[in-house]
């Protein structure tokens, strides 16, 4: 079998980590490129140990910097061009974050949910796609609260609200509940960006927005304050117990599984835990989605001039 190179985020802790270490082992012919806000070389050192491959490479990252990313693009490209990393084949854009203030702020000044939940994958999957070669795949996950329907979140989240890109990526005053907005409103976001994608992907180029439904026992809420933190780890605690979400060894191995035989639902598919599912009515808007990727590109390169603006436009 022909070796890939695969870039993963969101795969220190959790069930992303859960998940590559069994892609690994299943895939140890393949070169794991894990980029981690710090220590990706520890990252890559525990996860060789641990599923006892050499082809893996950590790069340090922090998905709330665009310098960092371009960075973290560069040192890839130069392992592409010399020849040290296989052809490139896959990304897991699996990193995601909660706050509990819509005030906080990227190093480039945007709202943080928005800036690392959508613009960093807008970033590292633009600047890598010209680099893929087929057949390959891109993996963004979502989530079920994009539905914003009490059915699905029990009312933790409130319904995402749209509004202009700037606008999202724009800091404002707003707590918790807020915040709650503004990341279901990312998870909106990235399958609009889904959308786009598929419709500039190469054929033999497939990409998915994934929900890996609720998660217990992660460390997902570690921004919140301790008491918040307690109660929402005991309300994905409760929902497991319920039958409605799963332990991060059972999230990791679904979307492990889906990765690897799952794929093959129509390029722009919607997966839930790995079932080819409709999302919500509102997340097909092709106005919105074009929207979304023509300001992404002027978002990302603010401080570079427009000339590259959009690379991939059609």
């Amino acid at each position: 079998m022909d070796s890939r190179t695969i870039v993963l985020t969101g795969v220190t802790r959790g069930f992303g980590r859960e998940s590559v270490e069994l892609l690994i082992r299943e895939r140890p012919q393949d070169h794991y490129v894990v980029l981690a806000r710090r220590g990706g070389e520890r990252l890559a050192a525990e996860l060789a140990q641990a599923t006892g491959a050499s082809a893996v490479t950590g790069v340090d990252c922090d998905l709330a910097s665009l310098a960092e990313i371009r960075r973290a693009v560069e040192e890839i490209l130069r392992g592409l061009d010399t020849g040290y990393l296989p052809p490139l084949g896959g990304y897991l854009g699996n990193a995601g974050l909660t706050v509990t203030t819509t005030e906080k702020r990227t190093t480039d000044g945007y709202e943080m949910t928005f800036g690392v939940n959508v613009l960093s994958h807008y970033l590292l999957v633009r600047e890598l796609l010209p680099r893929f070669t087929g057949p390959g795949w891109i993996v963004l996950t979502s989530s079920d609260c994009h539905f914003g329907q009490f059915r699905y979140t029990l009312g933790a989240t409130p319904p995402p609200r749209w509004e202009t890109p700037e606008r999202l990526a724009t800091p404002r005053a707003g707590g918790a509940r807020e915040a709650g907005r503004a990341y279901a409103t990312s998870k909106l976001g990235v399958i609009y960006l889904t959308h786009a994608l598929a419709r500039r992907l190469p054929e033999s180029v497939g990409v998915y927005s994934y929900n890996p439904a609720l998660v217990a026992g992660t460390d997902f809420f570690r921004h919140a304050p301790g008491p918040v933190r307690g109660v929402l780890n005991g309300f994905f605690q409760l929902q497991r117990f319920l039958g409605r979400g799963m332990t991060p060894q059972q999230a990791g191995a679904r979307l492990a599984e889906t990765i690897l035989t799952g794929l093959t639902a129509r390029t722009g598919s919607y997966l839930d835990r790995g079932r080819n599912m409709p999302s919500s009515p509102e997340s097909h808007d092709e106005a919105r989605e074009e929207e979304l990727w023509r300001e992404a590109a002027r978002l990302v390169d603010a401080d570079r001039g427009v000339e590259r603006a959009d690379i991939l436009a059609e």
